[in-house]
C-alpha cells in the first residue's frame, strides 16, 4: 500500500514514521509513506499557500492552486484509488473505514489547515472528507498520522501475529477484553483463574463474556449496531 501525504507542514511526520510498527511496515516494504510540502507547488515568491478569504472573516484559507499542481503531478505518475481531506466536518473515521482503507493500493491523504482548504479542492479532487472525532485540531497533519497507524497495522505481514489485529478494539463492534501477563499475582491481585486453566474453551467464553460486559458498560452505542 501506497500513501502520499499532501501537507504544509511534511516535517511533523519524520518522528512517528520513524518508530514502531510504522517503522517496520515501510522497513519490510508493506507500506511507503510519502510526504509532499505544498508550499513547493506554489508560485508566490515567499512560498505562500494560503490566503484571506473571499467575504471577510477570521482565519486563513489553503489555496487551489498549489494544491491542485500537487495532486496533479501525483496523478501524472500512478492512478489513485482515493483522495481524502483531513477535516473536521468529515465521515467519522472507525474500524470499519480502516479495514475499508487497508483494501487500497494508492491513496492521497490531503491535511487541511488554518480555516480550511477552498472548496473547489473538495468539488474537483476529494474523494471523500475524513475526520477522527468531533473536535478541532490546528490542522489535518495529527490526523492523518492516526489513519496511517491504524492502516499499518492491519496490512497483513506487518504485524508479527497475524491474528492479532484481527482481535482490536472495534474490530467485530465490540471492545477489547481485559489482558494481563507475568506475575499471575500481583500485591495479592490475582489473574483470573480462567486465563491459567489451558482451557481454550473456557477461555473463548471469558473473552467474549468480557467483550459484551466491557462494550455495554463503556460504548453500549457499539452494541446498537
Amino acid at each position: 500500500m501506497r500513501i502520499d501525504i499532501l501537507t504544509l507542514f511534511p516535517e511533523m511526520f519524520t518522528g512517528v514514521l520513524g518508530c514502531s510498527i510504522l517503522k517496520r511496515a515501510i522497513d519490510k516494504s508493506y507500506l511507503e509513506v510519502y510526504t509532499h510540502d505544498i508550499r513547493a507547488y506554489t508560485t508566490d515568491k515567499h512560498h505562500r499557500a494560503d490566503d484571506y478569504p473571499f467575504g471577510g472573516g477570521a482565519g486563513m484559507v489553503m489555496m487551489i492552486e498549489p494544491i491542485a499542481r500537487c495532486i496533479e503531478h501525483l496523478q501524472s505518475e500512478r492512478t489513485y484509488d482515493a483522495i481524502y481531506l483531513m477535516a473536521p466536518d468529515g465521515k467519522q473515521f472507525d474500524q470499519h473505514k480502516a479495514n475499508e482503507m487497508s483494501m487500497l493500493n494508492n491513496i492521497m491523504i490531503l491535511c487541511g489547515h488554518y480555516k480550511g482548504v477552498d472548496e473547489r479542492v473538495r468539488e474537483l479532487y476529494i474523494t471523500e472528507d475524513l475526520s477522527i472525532g468531533d473536535y478541532v485540531l490546528s490542522g489535518g497533519e495529527l490526523a492523518a498520522m492516526v489513519i496511517t497507524d491504524s492502516l499499518a497495522r492491519i496490512i497483513p505481514g506487518v504485524i508479527g501475529d497475524g491474528t492479532s489485529a484481527l482481535s482490536d478494539s472495534f474490530q467485530d463492534d465490540l471492545l477489547s477484553a481485559p489482558v494481563y501477563t507475568r506475575p499471575a499475582d500481583f500485591r495479592g491481585h490475582r489473574v483470573p483463574d480462567v486465563l491459567l486453566s489451558g482451557n481454550d474453551k473456557l477461555i473463548a467464553e471469558w473473552t467474549m463474556n468480557q467483550q459484551l460486559q466491557r462494550t455495554q458498560e463503556r460504548r453500549p452505542d457499539l452494541l446498537e449496531k
